[in-house]
């Protein structure tokens, strides 16, 4: 799995900003584990896709202002992360499962078939 350049080219229009999440990706035996931080963004502004072999995850954030306040300085200028990831072949897009809890999405993508490992069995002759 291999992550693309998704650094928006300037183009003076913010809304296409977008932050990257903070990703750690755990490979085992079986397949990937990636873990993605997206605090700030409730489960039904959370979009997840796979076009081919590319995983797409974005997220809007919900950043809730008092009605009398506002901010006088703003870190956060684009409330949208965006990641964009290669998988490879060996990974089973069709069978990826996702959990998402407090702000931290879990992806779990199998290998396909033929990447698992097998064993073979010896006969005695």
């Amino acid at each position: 799995m291999n992550e693309q350049n998704t650094t928006p080219m300037p183009s003076g229009d913010e809304r296409d900003a977008a932050l990257l999440p903070a990703v750690n990706v755990i490979e085992d035996a079986a397949g990937i584990t990636l873990l993605a931080d997206l605090p700030g963004v409730p489960k039904d502004k959370l979009r997840l896709q796979i076009e081919t072999d590319t995983l797409i995850i974005e997220g809007d954030m919900q950043l809730n202002m008092p009605e009398d306040m506002a901010p006088t300085h703003v870190e956060v200028g684009s409330p949208r992360y965006r990641r964009v990831f290669t998988l490879s072949k060996e990974l089973d897009a069709e069978r990826v499962t996702a959990e998402f809890e407090q702000g931290v999405l879990t992806l779990r993508i199998p290998k396909a078939a033929h990447a698992q490992p097998r064993k073979i069995a010896v006969r005695v002759a």
